[in-house]
C-alpha cells in the first residue's frame, strides 16, 4: 500500500512533503478502484476530487476545522485520509461502512448528507454557531456544480455574506451531477470556465495599466473603484461578488499544490470565499472518465474491462416504465416528461430522444419540476414528474399546494419506491405513503408486477387528477401475470381465496406474500392473498367483506407503518368498529441503513419467511381461542 500504510488518524497526510502527493493521489485512486470494483459504489465522482480532498485535508485542521460533503458520495477519499481503509472491505454492505458520511464513523464526518444542495447551509450554521461560542474555525462546504440547480444553495448563499468567519466553498465543478448539467447556471459556469482564471487576468491588467507613463497609476486605481470592476468586465454576471461573496477561480482541481495555497490564502482573508475548482470525473480510470454516468453508482465490476459482473437478466421496473412511457408520448401528443437530473436513472432517456421537445430535465430542482408540471397540466399538458421516492419528498408543499389543491392532472412516477439498499438510509424510499397519502384528492398506485404497471400507466393517463405511482427498484416481478382484474380507481386485486387469514400486500411485496403462499399451500394451508393495488381510495368494500370472512388481516407493505397503508386499514376497522384481528407488517419507526435489499427485508421482518411465520402464528392462535 506504500504511503497510505501510514494515514491512520486525521491530519497524517501531513507528515508527507510536496513531492510525496501526486504518488499518494495514485495510491488512493489504486486503491478506490481495487475497493470498489468488488463492492460497487459511486465511483466516478470520487476519483474526480482525490486531489481536491488531499489538498483540504493539507490545509485544515481536523476535526477542529469541519468539511462538509454535499451530497457526501463523493467523501471516499476524506475516509480513507481519516484512517478507515479497512471499512472498505464492506464498503455499503449491510453492518459495514456507509458510502455516504456517517457521525458514527468518525467525528470527521460532521454533517450527514445524502441529499443536494444542503451544504452551504449547514456549513453557514455551523460557521455561525462558532462565532456565538467564540470558537475560530474553518468551515469547508464541497459542492458540486449539479447541486447549484438546487433551490437551497441560493437561498443559503443569500446569506452566506453576512458570516464575520472563515467560511470556504469549494465549488467542485465537474460539469455533471448524474446526468450532464443543464440551465442558466451550467451556461453561467460554462463561460467563466472557457476564459481564462480571473485573478491571473486581473493580475495582468493592473500590471499593464501601472507601466502606462503618468497616467498609469491613476487609471488603474480608477478601474479598480469603477463600479464596473476589472473583475466586472471579465466574468459575466458578476454573481457570487454581487452577492458579497468572495469568488477565486476556476482553478485545476489535479494540482493539489495549487490548490493547497488557494486555499490557505481563502482562509486567510477571514470572511466567505468561493473558491471554483474543476474536476474531471472519472480521472484516472479511463472508463469511468469515458462513461462517467454510467460509473456515478455503480455495481462490482471487472477492473480490466469495466464491464459490471452482474448479468441484468431481467427488465427493471424503470425500464418497464420507459417503455412504456415511449409508447404512450406516441398515442398521446399532449403528453410530456419531467425528471430532476435522472433522466437514466428514471428510463427516461428513449422518451427524451424520441420527443425532444416534450422532455424537460429541470436540473436538481424538485420543486421547480413539481410546479412546472402544475403549469403544464393547466395549460392542457399532461406532465408525467419522474423522480425517485427519497428526492420527491423534498417537493412536499408543491405537491401538496401546487398540483392537489387545483386537482390538477399530474402524473407522479415514483422510482425507488421501498428499500433501495446500499445507498443506505438518505435513499431508502419508505416514506411516500406517509407523505402523500392524507392529501385531498390524491390517488396512489403500488403495481403489484410490471404488467400491472403498464396497464396503471394506461390508466393514469385516462384519469382526471393527481396520481401517484410507485414502483421499486431493480428487476421486475413477472410472476402472477395470469391474475389481471381490470383497473377499476379505489379497487384492490383478490388473486387466491382461502380462509382464516387474509394477506394484503403492497406492491413490490406482493411478490414475497407470492412465495409465502406458495409455501403455505405446500402444507395444506390454505389462505386468501390480496394485491391492495391502491393504497388510496382504500377497498373498503374489499375491506368489510374480508373482515366478515376471516378472522384475521394482515398486511404487508414496505414502508414505515405510521401512515402508511396497513395504518390506513387498521383505523377503518377501528373507525367501523368491525371486529377483526389486523396484524401490519411493516417498518416500524427507524430509518434503515444499507445492504443488499434481500438482506434488509430479513432484517427487519418483511421476507417470505417472516410472512409465512406470522401466518403460522395467527393461524396456532385461531386455534388456541377455540
Amino acid at each position: 500500500m506504500g504511503r497510505l500504510e501510514n494515514i491512520k488518524e486525521p491530519n497524517d497526510i501531513k507528515q508527507y512533503d510536496v513531492e510525496d502527493w501526486e504518488p499518494l493521489a495514485a495510491e488512493i485512486r489504486q486503491f478506490l478502484l481495487e475497493h470498489v470494483s468488488k463492492t460497487g459504489g459511486h465511483l466516478a465522482s470520487n476519483l474526480g476530487c482525490v486531489e481536491l480532498t488531499m489538498a483540504l485535508h493539507l490545509v485544515l485542521d481536523l476535526p477542529k476545522d469541519k468539511i462538509i460533503w454535499d451530497v457526501g458520495h463523493q467523501s471516499y477519499t476524506h475516509k480513507i485520509l481519516t484512517g478507515r481503509q479497512e471499512g472498505f472491505l464492506h464498503l455499503r454492505q449491510l453492518g459495514g461502512m456507509s458510502g455516504f458520511p456517517k457521525s458514527v464513523e468518525s467525528e470527521t464526518d460532521v454533517f450527514e448528507t445524502g441529499h443536494s444542495s444542503t451544504s452551504i447551509s449547514a456549513a453557514i450554521g455551523l460557521s455561525k454557531a462558532g462565532e456565538l461560542q467564540g470558537v475560530q474555525s474553518t468551515v469547508v462546504a464541497v459542492i458540486g456544480d449539479g447541486s447549484f440547480t438546487g433551490g437551497l444553495t441560493y437561498e443559503a448563499l443569500n446569506n452566506l455574506a453576512r458570516l464575520k468567519s472563515s467560511c470556504l466553498v469549494v465549488l467542485n465543478d465537474n460539469d455533471m451531477s448524474i446526468d450532464e448539467n443543464v440551465g442558466g447556471m451550467s451556461n453561467y459556469l460554462n463561460k467563466i470556465r472557457v476564459g481564462q482564471t480571473y485573478n491571473e487576468v486581473k493580475s495582468g491588467v493592473e500590471k499593464g495599466l501601472m507601466n502606462i507613463p503618468r497616467i498609469g497609476e491613476g487609471l488603474a486605481k480608477a478601474v479598480k473603484r469603477g463600479k464596473d470592476s476589472i473583475k466586472g468586465l471579465l466574468i459575466p454576471g458578476m454573481f457570487f461578488e454581487d452577492l458579497g461573496i468572495t469568488y477565486i477561480g476556476p482553478i485545476d482541481g489535479q494540482d493539489i499544490g495549487k490548490m493547497v495555497d488557494t486555499f490557505e490564502a481563502a482562509i486567510r482573508l477571514n470572511r466567505p470565499v468561493v473558491v471554483h475548482v474543476k474536476t474531471i470525473k472519472g480521472k484516472g480510470y479511463r472508463y469511468a472518465q469515458r462513461h462517467p454516468k454510467y460509473f456515478h453508482g455503480v455495481e462490482p465490476f471487472d477492473l480490466e474491462t469495466g464491464k459490471v459482473l452482474r448479468k441484468q437478466t431481467k427488465m427493471t421496473n424503470t425500464g418497464v416504465f420507459g417503455r412504456k412511457l415511449l409508447a404512450l408520448g406516441e398515442q398521446y401528443p399532449n403528453l410530456v416528461a419531467i425528471t430532476a437530473a435522472m433522466a437514466s436513472g428514471t428510463g427516461l432517456e428513449k422518451f427524451a430522444d424520441a420527443y425532444p421537445g416534450r422532455f424537460f430535465d429541470v436540473g436538481i430542482a424538485e420543486q421547480h419540476a413539481v410546479t412546472f408540471a402544475a403549469g403544464l397540466a393547466k395549460g392542457g399538458m399532461i406532465p408525467v414528474v419522474a423522480v425517485y421516492s427519497s428526492f420527491l419528498q423534498r417537493a412536499y408543499d408543491q405537491i401538496l399546494h401546487d398540483v392537489c389543491l387545483q386537482g390538477l392532472h399530474v402524473i407522479f412516477a415514483i422510482d425507488r419506491s421501498g428499500l433501495v439498499g446500499q445507498d443506505g438510509a438518505t435513499h431508502q424510499g419508505i416514506f411516500d405513503v406517509a407523505y402523500l397519502n392524507h392529501i385531498p384528492g390524491m390517488t396512489i398506485v403500488a403495481p403489484k408486477n410490471r404488467y400491472e404497471l403498464t396497464k396503471t400507466l394506461e390508466f393514469a393517463m385516462e384519469y382526471s387528477g393527481p396520481i401517484a405511482i410507485k414502483y421499486s427498484r431493480g428487476d421486475a416481478f413477472y410472476g402472477l401475470r395470469e391474475q389481471m382484474a381490470p383497473m377499476e380507481c379505489g379497487k384492490s386485486e383478490r388473486l387466491f381465496k382461502g380462509s382464516t387469514v387474509a394477506l394484503i400486500a403492497v406492491g413490490n411485496m406482493v411478490e414475497e406474500a407470492y412465495m409465502a403462499y406458495e409455501t403455505l399451500e405446500e402444507q395444506g394451508i390454505h389462505i386468501t392473498l390480496v394485491n391492495a393495488r391502491f393504497i388510496k381510495p382504500l377497498d373498503e368494500e374489499l375491506l368489510s367483506a374480508l373482515a366478515e370472512e376471516h378472522s384475521t388481516i394482515i398486511t404487508l407493505e414496505e414502508h414505515v407503518f405510521e401512515g402508511g397503508y396497513g395504518q390506513a386499514v387498521a383505523s377503518f376497522y377501528m373507525r367501523n368498529r368491525i371486529p377483526v384481528a389486523v396484524k401490519n407488517m411493516a417498518i416500524w419507526d427507524t430509518f434503515v441503513e444499507h445492504g443488499r435489499v434481500e438482506e434488509l427485508r430479513a432484517h427487519l421482518g418483511l421476507d417470505a419467511e417472516h410472512v409465512t411465520r406470522m401466518v403460522l402464528e395467527c393461524l396456532e392462535t385461531e386455534k388456541r381461542e377455540l
